[in-house]
């Protein structure tokens, strides 16, 4: 938006029933109308006219409508990123022409006419139609309009796709998952729009109490108001407006909505979809985070390095048994044991595979392979292995343990009644990944790490990440459990998940983060949904719900302490014919009118000098609630207290230089 429209929309702002929402700005407003009655019509208020009263009442009436306009610039700014988001997104947004599968027939429609169990063709080339989950066929997707990633992603069969992105390479049949605007692109442009009209509840509570305050000192001032009339002193109506004024929370109720409004333009920012302004809240409460190990705490991309035969078994038979049971499994590790095999000079032919099926990896066999009738070819985890086929091993168990303790991850393979050998597969942790666990750690946020590895891998990776805790050998059923643990233990629990599997935990997570390469179910289930597809993102989101909160807090903080300092300035000036208040006079302000237009000046112009802060957030350090309550108190609290009064003496000398004013 350019900043015409920036301009417009702060005047707009003055409308009552858009100012009503903010009951600070409202009050400020009716105190703004006032005042110009005061201006207009002097007499029918008892006041003096007198050139000095005058300018003085022109003042006060300027500086009470930049003080309303300032808090609806800060708003209007903020907004004006959120729509510059909505039409970037909208941009992406692209009508194509789809080819529909139905009872053996191809019929072309529009992209938009798609409904939810449409099945589609796309052909090599071709835009993506809409939001679905590939059924058939592999290819090579362009998601860089969405995600930027420049490097085209891998679609197989069970992941999902993103409309308005291309397929680069081969074809795929897609089951489209959503209606008609209801897409990840139509989802996020939402979310950006209600970001200007909806507020958290963390937000609803502040308005709350920022509105009880208010109430208190308008009682305050029309007691000061009938004790000054009773004591035979005509008050000043106008200097009472500017008391009311100066002591309510204006900073803050000015910068309120902007903090909101930024706080979920951020989040927009990472590419993650929040389904709600609540889950970005919550993540700045987070006392457990819940982390799968491949992809998250390690680089995820583990690649077979070495078969390690059994006892009077020889390496390149291991290594035929390996490939053949991994031709069909589209894996990561799966392709990786196909690579070392085809490295290593070990072929097959087709006749080797007659009569057998292969049966697909399961998070809850933890097993793949081929079988027919009673031949089977097996790899998968040892315990898993044990229990499906009662083998026990020493040696294989031995050598499992012993891959595990050097962090590697060991694949016994099985065939036909005993262990034949171990595919070694490595991972290692992704850089920097210790040091993000220690920022958590310094946030009073426990880990755990949850794996499908045996507990000695696991205990590995865990110890040299850091991780407070882990499951090894998890199955599906065990981050269920682990949620509902912590909840019973009334912690707020953050926790990332990709497959179907994961849809009963990610739903009961207070902050329940979905990869947009996930299941469709993984996504429903989600309140967050990160484009990227990149799991360490959750610690991000984490870090940017901490800086929502503390940035609320520490304007919070100056604002009231901003309050306490005008009060110093605002009250001498009103009862400056009693001697008894001179000690209240801190600054020595001799001249009453002077000092109180000071005091509404620095109250008008600190919204602006704020407006960036508010946007930007307070630079947030990872530590303990103590340490960052004491550092907010020292910085926001103490220097909220002395700030107003070094600023209000400065513009009380610059005002009377000259004799500008008085």
């Amino acid at each position: 938006m350019d900043l015409k429209g920036i301009l417009i929309n702060s005047l707009k702002g003055f409308d009552p029933r858009n100012e009503i929402k903010n009951p600070v700005m409202f009050i400020t407003e009716i105190a703004f109308v006032i005042s110009i009655f005061i201006l207009a019509f002097p007499a029918n208020f008892h006041v003096p006219y007198s050139t000095v009263y005058i300018q003085f009442y022109i003042s006060v009436t300027i500086l009470l409508f930049l003080t309303v306009f300032f808090s609806n610039l800060s708003t209007s700014l903020s907004e004006s990123q959120s729509k510059a988001i909505t039409l970037s997104l909208e941009k992406m947004k692209k009508t194509t022409k789809a080819t529909i599968l139905k009872d053996g027939k191809e019929t072309i429609a529009n992209s938009n006419e798609l409904k939810k169990g449409d099945i589609v063709l796309i052909k090599k080339n071709e835009i993506v139609p809409g939001d679905g989950e590939v059924i058939k066929g592999s290819g090579y997707v362009n998601e860089s309009n969405v995600t930027g990633e420049s490097r085209p992603v891998l679609k197989l069969v069970g992941d999902s796709v993103t409309g308005s992105t291309t397929l680069v390479s081969d074809e795929l049949t897609v089951k489209i998952s959503v209606d008609p605007g209801n897409s990840f692109i139509d989802s996020m442009i939402d979310m950006v729009q209600k970001s200007i009209r909806e507020r958290t509840p963390n937000e609803i509570a502040l308005s709350i109490f920022l509105s009880g305050v208010t109430l208190i000192f308008l009682i305050v001032v029309a007691s000061i108001f009938s004790i000054s009339s009773y004591s035979g002193i005509k008050p000043n109506i106008d200097i009472l407006i500017v008391l009311l004024i100066a002591l309510i929370p204006t900073t803050i109720g000015g910068l309120l909505p902007a903090i909101g409004i930024a706080a979920v333009n951020k989040v927009s920012k990472y590419n993650i979809i929040s389904k709600s302004g609540k889950a970005v809240e919550n993540a700045g409460d987070i006392d457990t985070i819940i982390l799968d190990k491949t992809g998250t705490i390690t680089m995820g991309e583990r690649e077979a390095v070495k078969f390690h035969p059994n006892i009077n078994y020889d390496e390149m038979n291991l290594g035929k048994k390996s490939l053949l049971c991994s031709l069909n499994d589209e894996t990561i590790e799966g392709l990786s044991i196909v690579k070392l095999a085809t490295s290593e000079n070990i072929s097959y032919s087709e006749s080797e595979l007659e009569n057998y099926e292969f049966i697909p990896f399961s998070s809850d066999t933890g097993y793949s392979g081929l079988r027919k009738a009673d031949e089977y070819i097996y790899k998968g985890s040892l315990k898993a292995l044990s229990e499906k086929l009662n083998l026990n091993d020493t040696y294989i168990n031995g050598l499992c343990k012993q891959i595990s303790l050097k962090g590697g991850t060991a694949i016994p393979v099985a065939t036909n009644g005993k262990f034949i050998g171990v595919i070694e597969l490595n991972d290692i942790l992704k850089p920097g990944i210790k040091d993000r666990i220690g920022d958590l750690h310094r946030m009073n946020i426990e880990t755990v790490m949850l794996t499908g590895d045996d507990e000695v891998t696991a205990a590995y990776f865990a110890r040299e990440a850091g991780i407070d805790d882990y499951i090894a050998n998890s199955k599906p059923q065990d981050k269920y459990n682990r949620v509902i643990e912590e909840k019973n233990r009334e912690r707020m629990v953050a926790m990332i998940g990709d497959g179907t599997n994961d849809a009963p935990a990610l739903s009961k997570a207070d902050v329940g983060m979905a990869m947009n390469t996930g299941t469709q179910a993984a996504k429903d289930a989600a309140n967050m949904i990160d484009l990227d597809s990149t799991p360490t993102k959750l610690i991000d989101v984490i870090f940017l719900g901490k800086q929502i909160l503390i940035t609320r807090g520490s304007l919070t903080t100056f604002s009231i302490a901003n309050d306490i300092s005008k009060y110093f300035v605002i009250m001498p000036a009103i009862f400056y014919t009693f001697p008894e208040l001179a000690f209240l006079n801190i600054l020595n302000l001799t001249d009453p009118l002077r000092a109180i237009t000071s005091a509404l000046i620095f109250n008008t112009i600190i919204i602006v000098i704020l407006v960036p802060l508010a946007i930007r957030g307070v630079k947030y350090t990872p530590s303990s609630a103590s340490d960052i309550l004491k550092r907010n108190i020292l910085i926001y609290g103490f220097g909220g207290l002395v700030f107003p009064f070094i600023v209000i003496y400065l513009i009380y000398v610059l005002l009377g230089l000259g004799g500008i004013l008085w």
